[in-house]
């Protein structure tokens, strides 16, 4: 089990609540960012803690650098969020998300798409491949 998890997995009720009370205030049809940055506003006013931009080091075949990572939300080193608004979720949205997930050893993500009607038909979740798992013993 990713040691992160079980902390990321209690959280996305409380995220998904925050992203809910940021679509309830005006609705689909505003530009990404904002919703990003009310999204950012409303979960500290919950007191938790997000990031938007990382360095991480990236590998491949014994060479490595550091790259800064801009990605929409991270809260609390354990969560990483992919604010949308668009007419429809494309494959690569979540391809894109679990891609970051992966850099930055995030075990759970939200996709949320603020451009519907009903925010909670807008919501993605995505696992990192076994962050639930168990390790045998």
């Amino acid at each position: 089990m990713h040691p992160l998890y079980c902390q990321a997995n209690a959280l996305t009720g409380s995220i998904i609540a925050a992203a809910i009370e940021v679509h309830r205030d005006k609705g689909p049809g505003l530009v990404e960012s904002i919703y990003e940055w009310r999204l950012i506003r409303e979960l500290d006013l919950r007191d938790l803690t997000t990031a938007n931009q990382r360095l991480v080091t990236i590998s491949y075949k014994g060479f490595t650098r550091e790259e800064p990572l801009r990605f929409d939300v991270l809260v609390e080193d354990c969560v990483l969020i992919e604010a949308k608004s668009v007419e429809r979720v494309l494959p690569v949205h979540k391809a894109q998300l679990l891609s970051y997930m992966k850099l930055l050893n995030v075990p759970v993500g939200l996709l949320i798409n603020f451009n519907v009607p009903r925010l909670v038909d807008g919501v993605s979740r995505l696992m990192l491949p076994g962050a639930n798992l168990q390790a045998l013993r």
